[in-house]
């Protein structure tokens, strides 16, 4: 008993310690993006946590994965009230610590919990089937190469695992009950394991059966501490930054692009209009604009990046990617993700060779303000991507977790127009005619000439 004790402690220990680590990491991560003061009313971001976050509203434009995902969705929830009696059984030696005290009420949770955990076996194994056998469009495009796909399915197949085990574990202990009822606590009769384990068990001994619900019992435990260690490198992080995502998701109107102080001054100099206040009150003026790489993007745009569940409900609805064009959404945010753990790697790595030659001497120590490897998103994104979009917000609206994959695209193709003269040459005529004569049509006069003739 005291070797299992110290076993489960020592794991435990380990489990959180790693894990917390690698989650401080992604929080790090998110920091190397620029300051952003996300504001607004904090009623409609405690909406959007609750309906989109928590009530997963924007799932139900697709009515049957939105209810398989349901069944999982809640499934993982309940089960973490069975995992927390796992924890005091384990660090106490106890079994079923819970039961003895919570009575009926034990009884309906856990049998929630195993009629969860069935339907959560229907959708998993349906999930499998689109994945894998019916191969839906969207989870086999360009972008869901080897990695995305094996994510994904190792998730899947975890959660079969975990089912497996609660349900082994409870058909096990339903039968112990009436054998040894004084170290298995009666748990009331629940729904499937009360009648599967005098249906397959009754015959077995009682050492069999004590193996196979403590075999149960530890799988259950290794497969959540698994998951909890995998979570920070996978694409399932979103089941927690689901829920910061959509508080810090932006409340403007959809479509609503952000003005670049800058050029908004400027241009109130040349017609004459008062000065832009917060511009002056700062007396700052970017010498960049747009964004080249992560430390251009804010900590918002990047924690979109980590949030994205590569559903790739944007890039089905995107009418470039649906024409033929090279623009993915989905892609955008995981290039974006991949960047970042790219720079975050570099920048742990210590060495000096990725500070900028600028910044360079003795004493100086690799940080995110100093840091250069000669790479940026545009290594990852190609010019063509971004230029095919056309603002016309869909992927925006598709997002069931309200992250914004317009926003990064519009800071890189500000950053090639304005700071490296570059789009494409179809383009170039538009700009001509804005710079001489105030209008994208390219006609003699300027745009202001017809107020001249209406004064005459």
């Amino acid at each position: 008993m005291y070797i299992a004790i110290v076993l489960f402690a020592i794991i435990t220990f380990i489990v959180f310690y790693k894990a917390g680590n690698q989650f401080y990491r992604v929080y790090q991560n998110i920091r190397l993006g620029k300051p952003e003061k996300i504001g607004g009313d904090s009623a409609k971001r405690w909406r959007n946590v609750l309906l989109i976050a928590f009530g997963q509203q924007k799932m139900f434009k697709k009515p049957i994965p939105a209810f398989l995902h349901l069944f999982i969705y809640t499934a993982f929830l309940l089960t973490q009230i069975e995992l927390l009696e796992i924890l005091v059984d384990g660090f106490f030696g106890v079994h079923r610590f819970f039961a003895q005290y919570l009575g009926g009420f034990y009884t309906f949770i856990i049998g929630m919990i195993e009629v969860l955990s069935a339907l959560a076996l229907v959708a998993t194994i349906s999930f499998l089937v689109r994945r894998n056998i019916l191969k839906v469009k969207r989870f086999w495009k360009a972008e869901m190469t080897t990695w995305p796909r094996l994510d994904a399915n190792i998730i899947l197949l975890a959660e079969l695992t975990l089912i497996f085990a609660i349900l082994a574990m409870n058909s096990a202990d339903s039968v112990l009950q009436g054998i040894d009822p004084e170290h298995y606590h009666s748990t009331g009769k629940l729904p499937i394991s009360s009648w599967l384990g005098p249906a397959l068990m009754s015959s077995w001994s009682h050492d069999w059966l004590a193996w196979v619900e403590r075999i149960g019992w530890w799988l259950h435990v290794l497969v959540v501490y698994g998951f909890i260690v995998y979570l920070p490198y996978s694409k399932h992080l979103h089941i927690f930054l689901a829920f910061p995502n959509s508080w810090f998701s932006r409340l403007r109107p959809r479509g609503q692009m952000s003005n670049m102080p800058e050029i908004t001054h400027e241009v109130r100099s040349m017609l004459g209009i008062p000065q832009d206040e917060i511009l002056a009150v700062s007396g700052e003026a970017s010498t960049e604009f747009g964004a080249k790489d992560i430390g251009q993007l804010s900590w918002k745009n990047l924690l979109d990046a980590y949030t994205c569940t590569e559903c790739g409900r944007c890039t089905a609805v995107c009418p470039a990617n649906l024409t033929g064009k090279k623009l993915s959404p989905r892609k955008i945010l995981m290039d974006i993700r991949d960047r970042t753990e790219e720079v975050s790697a570099k920048l742990h790595s210590g060495d000096k060779k990725y500070i900028s030659k600028e910044k360079l001497n003795e004493n100086v120590i690799l940080d995110a303000s100093n840091f250069d490897d000669g790479r940026s998103l545009f290594d990852l994104i190609a010019p063509e991507e971004i230029f095919a979009c056309t603002a016309c917000n869909a992927c925006v609206e598709a997002c069931p977790v309200l992250i914004d994959p317009l926003e990064p695209i519009l800071q890189m193709r500000r950053y090639q127009i304005l700071m490296e003269s570059k789009g494409p040459a179809d383009w170039v005529p538009m700009f001509n005619a804005l710079e001489s004569g105030g209008a994208v049509w390219q006609v003699p006069d300027s745009r202001s000439h017809w107020t001249e003739l209406v004064e005459k």
